[in-house]
């Protein structure tokens, strides 16, 4: 996740139509009733638009409109850094809304921002998504997308379209539009274990990272889930994807995963026991963390992505958590803080938070003021103010959406950072958590 591409401004072709402000479009455009009475103190705080917000918002309708009208190499990331703001800021959730709309017209299902725009209002409840989910229902190269979005939406105009999709002959797509049916209500769930036996091998590491990573993130859902993803899981080989699949078993009310895998912790293999345990704790951190300390190779098997990826997301879960056996794990990360690299500077920020590493400080400080990569700057900027260093992540920011030649990426981490110092964050909820991350950083819209 390191190796990541800078951003370049795109330039707006002559004969673009003039800009017009977010925040006015955002005042015609929400699709929201206006209130019969005055909006909650909560509700109002999301409404509200900060100078620094609007300007940075400006900036970044002007690329990505660009970007609609013309591809740009950095598509994939400009749709990644829309999702991380939607759920902070009213601005970006217009935009999206607007892109979304504008692809719609245009019949480009295929490109990312439509996928950006469709998963970041529907995840959000936004009814501004429906129009986005019966279009991209419609088209193989969005439609898992789509239907996946459905799930957080209760309109019911989209029972008939979550109804058609489920019934068609790619097996996928189906499995996808019925799941969504079953957290919706819709249906109890026995066409949905029907279908899991049909899924593919490569459909099946697809489905796991383009729908339940993003499912798995919802708290709580319908019970009528839990046979099929058993038989998901009984093909299963990868530990990582097995983990995400028992999560949204577990969040339906199925503790059968919760003790294969305790059973398997003490009783499996022995070289697979510790990662087991881990599991385990993943499905029921109220257990306690295991006693085995992390590694690299067990970390890059609890993730959901390929194991090609050498993804970090299970052990910054364990560092988040507050689990002291990552001490040294996080320490050998952070030995790359000078190679300028996202995983080190994640690394040393909880070093900071929880081990009493206050020596890192000057260094994280030096990434976010020097380093050639303005994404990882604001990266720092995010990390120091999750270790407690608030002030001096607060002027660092300030300096990163200010300053117009840093580039959208790190403006962005600017802006979160900000964000949650105006008090626009839930409570608990760190700036680089691992969605962030993963949707800013790397450009991976689950």
């Amino acid at each position: 996740m390191g190796n990541t591409v800078r951003a370049s401004r795109a330039v707006a072709p002559k004969s673009a139509p003039k800009a017009v402000s977010l925040e006015d479009a955002a005042a015609g455009a929400s699709g929201e009733p206006k209130p019969s009475k005055a909006p909650s103190k909560s509700k109002a705080s999301s409404a509200r638009v900060e100078p620094f917000e609007k300007d940075v918002l400006d900036r970044l309708r002007e690329e990505v409109l660009a970007c609609v009208r013309r591809r740009s190499p950095n598509e994939r990331r400009l749709a990644g850094l829309c999702r991380a703001l939607a759920p902070h800021s009213a601005l970006a959730r217009t935009l999206l809304a607007e892109v979304g709309e504008q692809l719609v017209q245009k019949k480009a299902f295929d490109r990312d921002l439509f996928v950006a725009a469709v998963r970041g209002l529907g995840e959000l409840s936004d009814k501004r998504a429906v129009p986005l989910v019966k279009a991209g229902a419609e088209h193989d190269v969005c439609a898992t997308a789509a239907l996946c979005a459905a799930a957080w939406l209760t309109d019911p105009a989209l029972a008939p379209i979550l109804n058609k999709a489920a019934t068609q002959r790619s097996a996928h797509i189906a499995f996808t539009a019925e799941l969504a049916r079953v957290i919706r209500g819709e249906s109890p769930g026995a066409h949905l274990r029907g279908l899991a036996p049909k899924i593919k091998e490569s459909h099946r590491i697809a489905l796991c990272a383009e729908v339940l990573v993003p499912i798995a993130r919802i708290s709580k859902v319908a019970p009528g889930v839990q046979h099929a993803l058993a038989v998901l899981r009984d093909a299963e080989r990868h530990l990582g994807r097995w983990l995400v699949m028992a999560e949204v078993a577990v969040h339906g009310g199925d503790l059968e995963p919760l003790r294969e895998a305790r059973t398997k912790s003490s009783e499996g293999p022995s070289g697979a026991r510790a990662a087991w345990a881990y599991v385990a704790w993943a499905l029921d951190p109220s257990m306690g963390p295991p006693s085995a300390r992390p590694t690299t190779e067990l970390v890059a098997r609890l993730s959901d992505r390929p194991s090609a990826d050498r993804d970090t997301k299970f052990l910054f879960r364990l560092a988040h958590a507050g689990v002291r056996t990552t001490k040294p794990l996080l320490e050998a990360f952070a030995r790359d803080l000078a190679k300028e690299d996202d995983d080190a500077v994640r690394a040393a920020g909880y070093l900071v938070r929880d081990h009493g590493r206050e020596d890192l400080v000057a260094a994280i400080h030096e990434v976010a003021k020097n380093s050639q990569r303005d994404d990882l700057r604001g990266l720092a900027a995010a990390v120091l103010y999750d270790a407690g260093k608030k002030e001096l992540a607060i002027e660092l920011a300030k300096q990163l959406v200010e300053n117009r030649a840093t580039s959208l990426f790190g403006a962005a981490w600017g802006t979160l950072v900000l964000l949650s110092a105006a008090g626009r964050f839930p409570a608990g909820t760190p700036v680089a958590h691992e969605p962030a991350v993963r949707w800013l950083q790397a450009g991976w819209l689950e």
